[in-house]
């Protein structure tokens, strides 16, 4: 049986179980490797410069976990999901990287995924792909039909029982979020990348501090697509960046439903990011009257800043919370 590894970095959190149930429908072996450590993090950013941003040195440093322990690696190039609107340059490039600073990466499975191009060309690689699993091109027409209904049902499942990724992922539903439970002190918007919000490694156990202090967390992941849309054409009228509307419009949309703050995870040097998170701050500041915090995340975050900032924030929003009662 073939085996094809799986990063989990970047895009996993996105679309794990479309991947997962694609490649076991042809009757591959999916290997994923396990989550970010210091040491996955510290190997991958010696492979690359310094200027290299954060997320991108965390997927190599998973490339490299799953050497050696499967036939092939996937890395789709994710152009554009949507039209007009684009993928950063690290997910362009992403192949290619990988390939030259790993040698012993295993052999690469790459398509890729612009929409803009129209789906005859993505059904074309991927039939090109596949090849090494079947000829057979219905077998392949009825993986991909198998995989997208697997992550239509992914996606709903997490709007509608309010999940994010990883418990959607596990079936861990326990610490699920319930929109009409106010047991939390305080309800709190978490938006940003799926790559820097579910990694505890990157953001220091970021969402189990937040619980860990009383909060109910609000994640993109826990809205439809036709919430983010609107959230995001209030705002910027049209997105243009790929998971723009996970935080523009994310941001947005629970601003208007009143939650009592907003944390906006963003990597460092990361132009995108810096602009998605500049338009969401400019709205809680100027219209929302929103508390609101930048967390920004590098290879050197020290976890006491994570832990200071978060304290800060949360006794500020209580504060102002108990101003507002009294007034």
């Amino acid at each position: 049986m073939v085996k094809v590894g799986i990063p989990r970095a970047l895009a996993y959190y996105e679309y794990y179980p479309m991947w997962r149930t694609f490649f076991e429908t042809l009757g591959a072996e999916v290997v994923v490797s396990p989550p970010t450590t210091q040491k996955m993090l510290t190997d991958g950013a010696k492979r690359v410069l310094a200027d290299t941003c954060l997320p991108a040195k965390v997927f190599l440093g998973h490339v490299i976990t799953l050497a050696g322990k499967c036939d092939y690696i996937f890395i789709p190039v994710i152009r554009s999901v949507k039209t007009k609107v684009y993928n950063c340059a690290k997910f362009l490039g992403l192949p290619d990287m990988t390939r030259a600073v790993i040698s012993e990466c295993p052999p690469i499975l790459e398509i890729d995924f612009d929409i803009n191009k129209g789906l005859e060309k993505l059904y074309e690689d991927i039939y090109r792909m596949c090849k090494i699993f079947t000829n057979n091109k219905n077998e392949v027409k009825k993986s991909i039909d198998s995989a997208w209904k697997a992550h239509l049902d992914y996606h709903q499942l997490m709007s509608q029982e309010k999940l994010t990724p990883p418990q959607a992922i596990s079936g861990d539903f326990h610490k699920a979020a319930d929109s009409d439970d106010s047991s939390g002190t305080l309800t709190i918007g978490l938006v940003g990348h799926h790559y820097l919000l579910y990694d505890d490694q990157v953001n220091h156990r970021l969402i189990n501090r937040l619980e860990q202090s009383g909060c109910r967390i609000l994640t993109p992941d826990m809205l439809t697509a036709v919430q983010l849309e609107s959230g995001a054409e209030h705002l910027v009228d049209r997105a243009y960046w790929t998971w723009e509307e996970e935080v523009v419009g994310a941001g947005s949309y629970y601003m208007e439903q009143g939650v009592d703050g907003i944390i906006g995870v963003a990597a460092f040097g990361c132009g995108p990011d810096s602009l998605m998170m500049d338009v969401v701050h400019r709205e809680a500041r100027r219209r929302r009257n929103t508390p609101f915090m930048n967390l920004t995340l590098e290879e050197h975050t020290a976890e006491t800043g994570v832990v200071t900032r978060i304290e800060a924030f949360l006794d500020m929003i209580k504060r102002r919370k108990r101003r507002l009662a009294c007034a």
